[in-house]
């Protein structure tokens, strides 16, 4: 990848290194126009990749795509010339992005959300965008995405989901109309984009969706099979939610028995399976499969492979109680059950024509061993092994999974009027999918980034650095000034 003025032409990695001498490291540079020349885009309404002629940024939006910039003031741009076996992608869309991890034997808190350094990680993998889909800490959730917004931290745009609702949420009881109501109308004040119901039951559902929906917002559904208080994803659907977490459920889960156990035996051929199915497509609600979630609870080890060390990225304190842990994991055989059926039943959808209403979500809160900033790609590599094609899945990532939050028209491809959101690959994905993760730059809202560089600042930080740091590490004061002024 090369990069030039319309006088001169530089190494692309010569930009990048004058502009992390000139500015902070891992922040990106407030860049003028930017016209990217030469390599491949992909095009997600054709599934195809596109010779890029010219892909002119300005604003922090794709301005033109197609051709070269016409300009008075040549010096207002930078090119940037790809090679011709890279690849531009849209903005990678994570609708499940966890920012969560355990507190590495904490006695007291035994799930935090890190913000501060997770949030490079995952822009350094090309997730432009996350919605975490339910937090235990809101308020801190929201402060991140103030931080990231006002330019403070660097990381993907924060699509806040404020606090569960349901049985998941600390505390939780049966709430009345009149209180979820106003509820919601607090969190939606307060800035959150969309919410999610997880152990709700069918009241709390229609509660939550009837109100969210006066402030256009979409509700996403960890849900259940109707037994011990849940809701069914047919009740849900007729209660009017926009999108269901990790299994369609419907008419094949038995309201007697909770949902995984039989999810794991579905048969995708049943008149139940199709007619679930059927039912998703006829009222447009979006599936949010997060394939590999099981994985990170078993032995398997399918598009789980490293390709960076992600281990490095934590604390010394912290690599060494993952050297002591590494043993206890164990197989499961629900989870692994249930890795297998969502990976059979997401292809079987899709083979029914439910193809642009599936989405993409990691679910992957670290336990050390991985770091969901990674997450999309082994998501995308699971879809791809399931037998969905590789077009496919980057639409998945991108345009679906934009739609689903109700940001399509900002978000999710490459095409004038919408937020410069991209990352660039070497080697062409459609050919073999995880060159995905061979990312060579990212531009968030026309801002160039290297996610080298944003990887080596995170290196030895994430963490505490001894166990009397586990309770408090990662409450950052800046973070903590953001809470105390929401």
């Amino acid at each position: 990848m090369k990069g030039s003025n319309t006088h001169s032409s530089h190494l692309f990695s010569v930009l990048i290194l004058l502009q992390f001498i000139l500015f902070p490291a891992f922040l990106a540079a407030q860049s003028a126009e930017i016209h990217l020349k030469g390599g491949h885009y992909f095009d997600v309404e054709s599934g195809k990749m596109i010779e890029n002629e010219g892909i002119l940024i300005r604003g922090g939006r794709f301005y033109k795509v197609g051709s070269m910039p016409m300009t008075s003031a040549p010096n207002d741009y930078r090119v940037i010339e790809l090679e011709e076996d890279e690849y531009i992608l849209p903005g990678i869309v994570d609708i499940h992005a966890h920012f969560r991890m355990d507190a590495f034997d904490s006695d007291s808190l035994r799930e935090i959300d890190e913000f501060k350094y997770n949030s490079l990680v995952y822009l350094a993998n090309g997730v432009t965008s996350t919605f975490s889909n339910g937090t235990y800490y809101p308020e801190y959730e929201l402060a991140a995405k103030r931080l990231v917004n006002s330019g403070q931290w660097t990381g993907p745009r924060i699509w806040a989901a404020g606090p569960y609702f349901g049985t998941a949420r600390p505390g939780w009881k049966e709430y009345s109309k009149e209180e979820i109501y106003r509820q919601v109308d607090e969190w939606a004040a307060k800035g959150a984009d969309g919410f999610k119901t997880k152990g709700g039951d069918p009241q709390t559902v229609k509660h939550l969706v009837d109100r969210a929906h006066q402030h256009g917002l979409t509700v996403a559904g960890h849900l259940g099979s109707g037994s011990h208080n849940t809701t069914n994803s047919i009740d849900a659907i007729n209660i009017g939610i926009d999108r269901v977490e990790h299994i369609l459920g419907g008419f094949v889960l038995d309201p007697e028995q909770r949902a995984y156990p039989v999810w794991n035996k579905v048969d995708t051929a049943s008149a139940d399976f199709k007619k679930t199915v059927q039912y998703f497509i006829d009222h447009g609600v979006y599936f949010d499969a997060t394939i590999n979630a099981p994985v990170y609870f078993t032995t398997l080890k399918k598009g789980f492979d490293y390709w960076k060390d992600e281990q490095a990225l934590f604390t010394s304190y912290v690599q060494n109680l993952l050297g002591e842990r590494e043993e206890e994991r164990g197989s499961s055989e629900l989870m692994d059950g249930l890795y297998h059926a969502m990976r059979r039943s997401t292809k079987a959808f899709y083979d029914a024509g439910g193809g642009d209403l599936i989405t993409l979500g990691t679910d992957a809160p670290s336990h050390g061993f991985y770091l969901a900033g990674f997450g999309a790609h082994r998501e995308m590599h699971a879809m791809v092994m399931s037998g969905i094609p590789e077009a496919a899945v980057l639409k998945i990532a991108t345009q679906n999974s934009a739609n689903a939050i109700g940001k399509g028209s900002l978000l999710g491809s490459i095409e004038t009027g919408k937020l410069a959101d991209l990352y660039i690959v070497k080697g062409n994905p459609l050919e073999d999918i995880t060159h995905t993760r061979n990312v060579q730059a990212v531009i968030k809202s026309g801002e160039i980034y290297n996610p080298a560089e944003l990887l080596d600042s995170v290196k030895g930080k994430i963490g505490p650095e001894s166990a009397g740091e586990t309770e408090t590490w990662f409450r950052y004061p800046e973070l903590l000034k953001m809470v105390n002024d929401l």
